[in-house]
């Protein structure tokens, strides 16, 4: 059976068999002993998106990685970062280092801060991802023309992602073919993307991308 690490655009954890192309933590939120899910979703405002490979470090998933035989964070897994972003995560300092800074520069940026910080942009993030409580607004059709790439929406359960004027349905295998707005015409939308990484995303940061969406 699956472990139940894998994290969808909303930021709900499911099991299932695939991975994608990034890892990333909330803090501890599992049992080692069972390998399941307690029933907490984070441990830490800090959501961080991590590469799959570092150096030649090994892990358990969801097993006990820390000194001692102690739980170690809890690997969640991301089809690409267009979807960690929409969950509310955002690059990881130690693994992705100038990614992170890139990001955070960007944030200050946006919101004319001199010299942010991380733990500024976790504070906003926190209020307004959808897993940790934040109520995603609703979007029009028309709007949808503004957003830059990468940003994603949701009719009901169903998630699109936003590129170059057209809408990719989500999986947890990839993205479907482009469709152009008007097939979202009549749905109630709503944007999963925070309204803080939205920002980041119109100063220029470049998410990375499943190879499925370049089909």
């Amino acid at each position: 059976m699956p472990l139940q690490n894998r994290v969808d655009p909303f930021g709900a954890i499911h099991a299932v068999p695939t991975r994608g192309l990034f890892t990333g933590n909330r803090g501890i939120i599992h049992d080692p002993e069972t390998k399941a899910l307690l029933k907490k979703r984070w441990a830490s405002p800090a959501w961080i998106t991590c590469v799959c490979q570092f150096r030649d470090w090994r892990r358990v998933p969801m097993g006990r990685n820390r000194p001692g035989g102690k739980a170690g964070w809890t690997e969640l897994f991301f089809l690409d970062e267009v979807t960690a972003l929409a969950a509310g995560h955002r690059p990881c300092f130690f693994c992705r280092r100038e990614r992170a800074i890139d990001f955070v520069a960007r944030f200050g940026k946006a919101f004319g801060i001199a010299e942010p910080r991380a733990p500024m942009v976790d504070k906003r993030l926190h209020r307004e991802r959808m897993a940790s409580g934040g109520r995603p607004p609703a979007v029009t059709l028309p709007e949808l023309d503004g957003f830059p790439d990468g940003v994603m929406v949701a009719d009901g359960s169903r998630a699109y992602t936003l590129r170059a004027g057209k809408a990719r349905g989500w999986s947890f295998t990839g993205y479907t073919e482009p469709v152009a707005f008007d097939c979202l015409a009549d749905r109630p939308l709503c944007l999963l993307t925070p309204a803080t990484t939205i920002a980041v995303l119109r100063q220029g940061f470049a998410p990375v991308w499943h190879p499925s969406a370049d089909t």
